[in-house]
């Protein structure tokens, strides 16, 4: 049974603090992860400015921290934490680790939608006087426009789920929710709550990313 009188307040507060942790992740990691793309990709050999050196730095982080469970990488750079926001607790202290795993997954993303552009529309553009610069912000990023909005929809579910697993770090939002209402209570419908809840908006967001990807692809 949920108590609606105590329960009502703590969803609205969780969904607040889930949606607040959520927008300014996908705001920072969003801008983070699109210049780490662009940089793989334009830094890539034979591509428009190659760099081995720039190259290989960003693909061996990206490789190397990708794979690290989220949970496990809370841990790991709570240090740094700790540094930049001032406490390894709270909504803020997760919304850290939460962008730099989300910069850093988005830009493996980014760069596999760039390298999939026409390279003859490259060579076209490049052909015609564009600078380096234009190719890549008026060219590439454009003919990649679609499907950049399905990987930061693809993304957005991924913080979501990342949001739940901040509960853990006192980080709020419905997964503290389903852990600390539910699950530690023995509640089994207030976990369900949190989980309709989640559901709901990754629901929303996929249908709005794929609105808006079919608007790009028609254009």
């Amino acid at each position: 049974m949920i108590d609606w009188t105590t329960m009502g307040p703590l969803l609205f507060s969780s969904i607040e603090q889930t949606l607040y942790m959520v927008i300014i992740t996908m705001i920072l990691g969003g801008i983070l992860g699109l210049l780490i793309g662009m940089l793989l990709y334009a830094t890539r050999p034979g591509n428009i400015l190659a760099n081995t050196v720039v190259f290989n730095v960003l693909n061996f982080v990206i490789n190397l921290v990708r794979p690290i469970p989220f949970i496990i990488f809370i841990s790991l750079v709570g240090p740094w934490t700790l540094q930049v926001i001032g406490t390894s607790i709270g909504t803020n202290a997760a919304i850290f680790p939460m962008t730099l795993m989300t910069a850093v997954v988005l830009g493996r993303i980014v760069e596999q939608n760039l390298v999939g552009v026409d390279p003859g529309v490259v060579e076209a553009a490049r052909a015609m006087g564009s600078s380096r610069s234009r190719v890549l912000f008026d060219v590439v990023l454009r003919e990649s426009i679609a499907p950049l909005v399905l990987g930061y929809t693809f993304i957005f579910i991924g913080v979501v789920d990342m949001s739940a697993v901040a509960g853990y770090i006192g980080g709020g939002g419905l997964g503290d929710l389903a852990i600390t209402y539910g699950y530690q209570q023995f509640n089994y419908a207030v976990t369900l709550l949190a989980v309709g809840v989640i559901v709901v908006i990754v629901q929303l967001a996929q249908l709005l990313g794929n609105h808006l990807a079919k608007r790009m692809m028609h254009r």
